[in-house]
């Protein structure tokens, strides 16, 4: 996607009412403060922020839209917040994201990931105003076979740990709410994006490789990789984050040409392993060590999946910008902005615009 059509595309949002879950969480923070810059009215319906330096808080987010703070699991609560805000343009990203933490947790992950997922597609069909769903799971919900090659939009889905079998669901919720009620619905589009090894600034949850490397290196502590041979497609925040703006604007348009998956994933150049990606972070950050560390009877974790991405490319002339290297440099700069007592809103706000014009 280039330039021009970048900008023209997202152009739509000006004024539009825009409803984000999961604002406070780390992808829900980036794409609400672009929407921000975008012109549209944005509101956001979450959990709390879990941490002071979140990158909900450190933009200070709460004052740029409107947030009402919220659990999916709730009905009630979610079809006030649909009622309140009207939206025309529905964004779901509210979700338990952690693939460990569903090992510990597999009951809130299947109620939030699922049963939450179900009030916010019965609060949209209920939503008379709303005219495009652009529904976010991950690239787990495919059944993991570790093919070399990607997974498209109409492989199995499957999972084999709590939190892909939850994603998995979430799609069939969505399949079954977008043939029920969706499909035949008037000038109303609805999407699922599957992404996955996400990174970006802001992000401080537990047990992913960017920012635990970041903690060990803002502690002077060794990086300790528990699967240092594990490939990955990594990709920069903003790379799904604008096929999920060009989804929505799609759908706007052509409703029912642009509904259905999609997926949004790096190319082939930036898939390497958790290794190479430790050892990249720390010669950005210009110290630190990496050392791995033998974790006995750890739950399973995928060691390769990635995504074939070519339904976007053609359809929606969607492209990767920014590859590893780049999507690191820019991942790390942040980290170490902040760290070094810089604006986080000024150094997300650039990294927008920069990616806007690359």
């Amino acid at each position: 996607m280039d330039q021009m059509v970048n900008k023209q595309s997202l152009e739509i949002f000006r004024g539009k009412r825009v409803l984000v879950t999961g604002d406070t969480g780390f992808k829900g923070s980036w794409l609400c403060l672009w929407l921000h810059h975008l012109g549209a009215q944005v509101y956001g319906y979450a959990l709390p922020p879990k941490n002071e330096d979140d990158h909900f808080n450190l933009l200070g987010l709460n004052n740029l839209i409107e947030h009402v703070t919220g659990d999916i699991r709730d009905f009630s609560s979610v079809k006030a917040a649909f009622d309140k805000f009207q939206p025309e343009i529905l964004f779901h990203l509210a979700a338990q994201p952690l693939v460990r933490l569903s090992y510990a947790e597999p009951k809130p992950t299947f109620d939030t990931n699922v049963a939450g997922s179900v009030n916010i597609l019965e609060a949209a069909r209920q939503c008379d105003p709303l005219k495009a769903l652009v529904y976010v799971t991950s690239d787990k919900c495919y059944r993991n076979n570790e093919w070399i090659w990607g997974y498209r939009e109409n492989d199995e889905l499957g999972g084999h740990d709590p939190y892909s079998a939850s994603k998995a669901a979430a799609e069939l919720v969505f399949s079954s709410y977008q043939d029920s009620f969706f499909h035949t619905r008037p000038g109303f589009g609805a999407a699922t994006v599957r992404a996955g090894n996400v990174i970006g600034g802001g992000d401080w949850a537990t047990d992913r490789i960017v920012p635990d490397a970041i903690r060990a290196l803002r502690s002077s502590k060794d990086i300790f990789l528990r699967s240092p041979s594990s490939t990955r497609p990594w990709q920069h925040v903003l790379e799904p984050l604008s096929g999920y703006l060009l989804v929505a604007a799609r759908l706007l348009e052509e409703p029912k040409r642009f509904s259905g998956a999609w997926n949004f994933g790096p190319n082939a150049q930036s898939i390497c392993t958790v290794k190479d990606l430790a050892e990249m972070i720390v010669a950005d950050w210009g110290c630190g060590r990496v050392d791995v560390a033998s974790e006995l009877d750890a739950p399973h974790e995928a060691n390769l999946l990635h995504l074939n991405c070519d339904k976007a490319h053609q359809l929606l002339h969607w492209q990767p910008k920014w590859e590893v290297t780049r999507a690191i440099g820019e991942t790390v700069a942040w980290y170490r902005g902040v760290h070094q007592g810089q604006n986080a809103m000024e150094i997300s706000s650039q990294q927008i615009k920069q990616y806007m014009e690359s």
